[in-house]
């Protein structure tokens, strides 16, 4: 038998296994993605965290650190977890090993208000934030390739809509109770943290559930090399590729518009006090957007891709960021909240997914691992500029910069970068 031969029955053995435990994997992909998404919405939304640090620290520089830092966590490893995985049958033992890990930084960062004094809280809330983004960088390669290997990208955007549609109800839920039960009107350090033990306990639900998942072995792997030699392949992959190279970049510009993300909520604050009730109703206003839209963002991916998904939500998430410079009163900022929510998570679902749509299967980890680390970098260099420009030209200069990053990002997809389904296979 040919080699030909004998790769088309592998490669169509493989599509016969996906297909059988289709059902089974969207499910736990779904219950995994919902319990997950629930818990770390708490540590990520731009409300309690930022919240939290500029009430132990008084400072706009403070909060731009602290995201910077978990942002820089995420630049420097997604190129170390492509590496640990790309010539592994199976990945899901290592997703286990760097999930975990990523979730006891979280238990890290609410234990740290409840045993430390204030200011050692701040300094072990800044350390344990850098080991999140390391893991969390590694996990995003690792959890990201692992359904492209079971969930068909025809699939995709209704699993991933559906996902964060019942992570929204849940976070909503949370966020409001978290809100009202462990802040209360006078927050307070053992509020936050309890509110951070709870998102420790639903991101460890999700992640167990992963132990019911049936990951199909590809008929093809590369060989195992080192992460030097592979780093070295990198300039020659981008280059055969241009169109991904283009949407990376331009991915990278607007996830520069990040940079003001954390600072809304305490723009926010300079007109409403940042009480426990209304941090949970602007979470949720935040979460329920995301919540809804994302239905829309995946019946629009599954029909139109994810390109056009990239696009519209970065217009939604520009206006949302220019009402919000002319916005006063608890109404209206909850409403700016739901455009800002919805654009985030159409961006954040659509820039995965894109990423998953160029080149070869067997350069996958790699491919989202460059993408990610490009985007992690812009997203740790952003909170920085944010926090000094800020501090010294205010919120409504930062507003601007944000929403020229994000022009930026969306006119270079627009003029350079096709829609990858409609571009012939390469693997």
């Amino acid at each position: 038998m040919s080699d030909p031969v004998r790769a088309r029955r592998a490669e169509r053995r493989y599509q016969i296994e996906v297909r059988r435990n289709l059902t089974r994997n969207f499910v736990v992909h779904l219950v995994h993605g919902m319990l997950g998404q629930t818990g770390f919405r708490l540590l990520n939304a731009p409300t309690f965290l930022p919240a939290y640090v500029l009430f132990l620290s008084g400072s706009d520089m403070a909060v731009g650190v602290a995201l910077a830092l978990q942002a820089l966590g995420m630049t420097l490893t997604p190129l170390i977890g492509a590496n640990l995985i790309e010539h592994r049958p199976r990945v899901l033992p290592m997703g286990f090993v760097t999930g975990g890990a990523m979730r006891l930084s979280v238990l890290g960062i609410a234990l740290s208000g409840l045993v430390l004094p204030p200011d050692w809280a701040l300094v072990a809330i800044f350390v344990w934030l850098t080991l999140f983004g390391l893991f969390q960088g590694m996990q995003g390669v690792i959890f990201n390739y692992l359904m492209s290997k079971v969930i068909p990208v025809s699939k995709r955007g209704r699993l991933t809509g559906l996902r964060n549609f019942l992570a929204g109800i849940t976070s909503a839920g949370v966020a409001l109770a978290g809100g009202e039960i462990f802040l209360g009107d006078d927050p307070g350090i053992q509020g936050y943290s309890y509110t951070f033990v709870l998102a420790f306990v639903l991101t460890m639900c999700g992640l167990l559930s992963l132990a019911f998942m049936k990951e199909p072995e590809p008929p093809t792997l590369r060989p195992r090399s080192g992460l030097r030699q592979r780093l070295g392949e990198i300039p020659g992959l981008l280059r055969d590729d241009p169109a991904f190279t283009r949407y990376v970049v331009a991915r990278s510009l607007a996830t520069m518009g990040r940079m003001a993300l954390p600072f809304y909520i305490l723009f926010a604050g300079s007109s409403l006090a940042l009480t426990g009730t209304n941090l949970g109703v602007l979470t949720v206003a935040f979460t329920l957007a995301g919540t809804v839209s994302n239905l829309l963002w995946g019946a629009m991916a599954d029909r139109s891709g994810f390109r056009l998904v990239f696009l519209t939500s970065i217009g939604l998430w520009i206006l949302a960021t220019l009402v919000l410079v002319v916005s006063s009163g608890l109404a209206m900022t909850a409403l700016v909240f739901v455009g800002i929510g919805a654009a985030v998570q159409g961006f954040q679902h659509a820039s995965m997914n894109l990423t998953l749509e160029f080149g070869h299967r067997d350069d996958l980890p790699v491919r989202i691992a460059i993408a990610n680390s490009a985007s992690e970098l812009a997203g740790t260099i952003g909170p920085l500029a944010g926090g000094v420009i800020a501090h010294m030209l205010g919120y409504p200069a930062l507003f601007v910069v944000s929403v020229a990053f994000l022009i930026a990002g969306g006119l270079m997809v627009t003029m350079l970068v096709p829609e990858p389904r409609h571009q012939p296979p390469r693997g």
